[in-house]
């Protein structure tokens, strides 16, 4: 599954952001007091506990608006935690997580995929650089039947090479999907020359050499490392009552012990860029791109509110300085922004689509004298108020019901602060045109920038395909 269908801050496909004063109205309260629990803390309705008998984080978010429930898991795995050799193995593992335990397959008629199928629920799996998520929406009376599936393949997934093979060849053509999407394309050759030393070098969907070759021995260690309660997060959103939603969660994540290991952690740390680098991908395609990628913060940075609203600046809308610049002038047919929001360091790219004609050096020049206009001069206070509404309107829509709620507090947790879902949106509303200017000159610098062009090239010409009878 592309995560980047549900990303609220991939801004080249999809211009969600995160905003708390879009979230639904909830009901200040004194936190549940539930046996075998601790309270963390509540912020913005959001209510944290810990599983004590094995460290499960467990998030609580009632919403009586209907009477739905959003049950999902968080692991705190993605790419960021493989190697060479094991890349893409957070993605393939994710499939395999379908495909049934001892208790619970699709032979016994007790699937995942058949419970959730056969009470009308919309369910989700995604892998990203941080974490990898299982979730599903349903009517709060199947609740307990889907935390007992979900909770059993923690541990006692089926993990089988029969399984590996024909599922091997489903990413592989999510690999070549890919591989056919010039933006997709282009982001892969970037990051991989932005980042020398960090996994964030590797794709998510992995090389493919690897999706091919890698064995169930690694897939099942890699599975036997991080599916532990104590490297995951439990959220439960909807109609539910915190005692009841937070017994459930015990009955059936309770028993699992911790990990009996210490879950790794990432310590490399990507060396200070020292010069400008670029790259070049050459394929077959009808229109050129141009990609323009800055190191910036990790997304529990101060900086982060800043540099969304530069984002939008530049971006969003026909007022953009970057659609005035190029768009409008028939040179682009789009140009967006992706701003970087992960744990660890990673990019701000902007990405501008070529129309017809239009020459990579010269949307390239344009787009660099943009960001050295806002580096130099700064923007207008309208600009901010302009963009910081913008967001707040795009939050609105990305918080529409528990299930998109889960989608966006996903990202939170994945960054390792969930409350950054109800504290970013209050920074981005005090962000300043002073701030902006700030961000830009910090971050848009030339000698730690990776500049890539997809050149593409016309397919031939191909014979009238034969008809078989």
């Amino acid at each position: 599954m592309n995560p980047r269908l549900l990303l609220f801050l991939a801004l080249p496909l999809s211009t969600a952001s995160l905003q708390a004063d879009s979230a639904p109205p909830v009901t200040a309260a004194a936190p549940a007091v539930a046996e075998g629990y601790t309270h963390v803390k509540t912020v913005g309705g959001i209510a944290e506990y810990t599983l004590d008998a094995n460290g499960l984080q467990v998030l609580l978010l009632p919403d009586h608006s209907a009477p739905v429930v959003t049950f999902m898991v968080t692991y705190h795995v993605g790419s960021r935690n493989e190697v060479t050799g094991t890349t893409g193995a957070t993605h393939l593992l994710e499939h395999l997580m379908f495909k049934g335990t001892e208790q619970f397959n699709r032979t016994r008629g007790n699937s995942i995929d058949q419970l959730l199928e056969r009470v009308g629920a919309r369910y989700n799996a995604t892998t990203w650089l941080d974490r990898t998520n299982y979730f599903a929406n349903l009517g709060k009376d199947h609740l307990e039947a889907y935390i007992a599936v979900e909770s059993d393949r923690m541990r006692n997934l089926w993990l089988r090479e029969d399984d590996r093979r024909p599922e091997m060849t489903v990413v592989r053509n999510e690999f070549e999907i890919g591989e056919n999407n010039p933006i997709q394309a282009l982001d892969k050759e970037i990051n991989a020359a932005a980042f020398i030393a960090h996994p964030y070098h590797h794709p998510t969907i992995g090389w493919r050499s690897d999706i091919e070759k890698v064995s169930i021995e690694k897939l099942r260690e890699f599975y036997d490392t991080f599916y532990w309660p104590d490297n995951a997060t439990a959220t439960v959103i909807g109609d539910i009552d915190a005692t009841a939603a937070l017994a459930l969660v015990k009955k059936y994540y309770g028993a699992i012990p911790r990990s009996p290991h210490p879950i790794p952690q990432v310590y490399t740390e990507e060396p200070v860029q020292s010069g400008p680098r670029r790259v070049t991908v050459k394929r077959e395609g009808r229109l050129g791109v141009v990609g323009i990628a800055f190191k910036t913060p990790a997304a529990t940075h101060p900086d982060m509110a800043a540099l969304q609203v530069l984002g939008s600046i530049l971006t969003s809308g026909k007022n953009s300085r970057l659609y005035r610049a190029l768009t409008d002038k028939n040179l682009t047919t789009s140009a967006s922004a992706d701003i970087g929001f992960f744990r660890d360091p990673s990019l701000t790219t902007f990405y501008a689509s070529l129309a017809p004609d239009a020459k990579h050096d010269e949307v390239e020049r344009l787009t660099l004298a943009e960001l050295t206009r806002v580096k130099q001069d700064g923007v207008t206070d309208t600009e901010v108020a302009s963009a910081i509404s913008q967001l707040l309107a795009s939050s609105a829509y990305a918080r529409d019901g528990a299930f998109a709620i889960a989608s966006n507090l996903n990202e939170c947790i994945a960054s390792g602060d969930w409350t950054l879902y109800v504290t970013l949106d209050e920074a981005i509303a005090k962000v300043t045109a002073s701030d902006v200017k700030r961000v830009a000159s910090e971050y848009l610098d030339e000698d730690r920038s990776t500049t890539g062009w997809f050149i593409p090239l016309n397919a031939p010409e191909s014979a009238a395909p034969a008809i078989s009878r």
